[in-house]
């Protein structure tokens, strides 16, 4: 099974490619909500989450994710050992998901998928990129975020540069969906050529 890598920062696009290759019939895994639910539903992580950040991790139950991000977002270290905690547990999840699926390839959907090392197990890589600017009016104007708040999730993911530097395929998304619908199709084309005779 061949995997497609598909990753981008916040407000670049990127479920919205993702949501195209499910309407083409490939099947797609979204790293960020099946980590949130393995967050929720995995006893082991659970317990391991408490263990680092304390009760307060869970409230009733639900895992508290603003109150984690809190802990972690001026701790780098804090940070990692939570990826420590959460990545192998997604990982494995993602494997167990690829055996179940029959299509020539499937998509990787990952906000981090270069900060998690997962890139290195997918066979073409796809990034969106789009203008700063662009990106944060995006995400301020989708979930109501001042500006700044933004600007300082997009300093802990990685800069576009450094995901065009490794990517098989970059998808620019700076202007309006028929733009980037016609985008994804050229791409799309090709990653049926490239697999379907692989």
């Amino acid at each position: 099974m061949k995997i497609v890598g598909l990753t981008g920062g916040i407000g670049s696009g990127k479920t919205t490619i993702g949501k195209w290759f499910l309407e083409e019939g490939i099947p797609v895994y979204n790293s960020d909500s099946e980590a949130k639910k393995l967050i929720n539903e995995d006893l082991q992580i659970v317990k391991s989450l408490t263990g680092l950040f304390g009760e307060e991790t869970y409230q009733n139950g639900i895992y508290n994710s603003k109150y984690v991000a809190s802990k972690v977002f001026n701790d780098k270290e804090l940070l990692e050992n939570l990826n420590q905690i959460v990545h192998p547990a997604v990982f494995r999840h993602f494997d167990n998901w690829v055996k179940n699926q029959t299509t020539s390839f499937v998509v990787k959907e990952a906000a981090i998928l270069f900060e998690s090392g997962s890139y290195k197990d997918c066979d073409a890589i796809i990034s969106v990129v789009a203008d700063e600017e662009i990106r944060i009016q995006r995400v301020a104007g989708r979930d109501g975020s001042n500006p700044e708040q933004v600007r300082k999730r997009m300093d802990n993911q990685w800069k576009d540069e450094q995901r065009i530097s490794l990517s098989d395929y970059v998808i620019y998304n700076n202007s309006d969906l028929n733009d980037l619908k016609k985008e994804f199709d050229q791409v799309y084309k090709k990653l049926l050529k490239q697999f379907q005779s692989s």
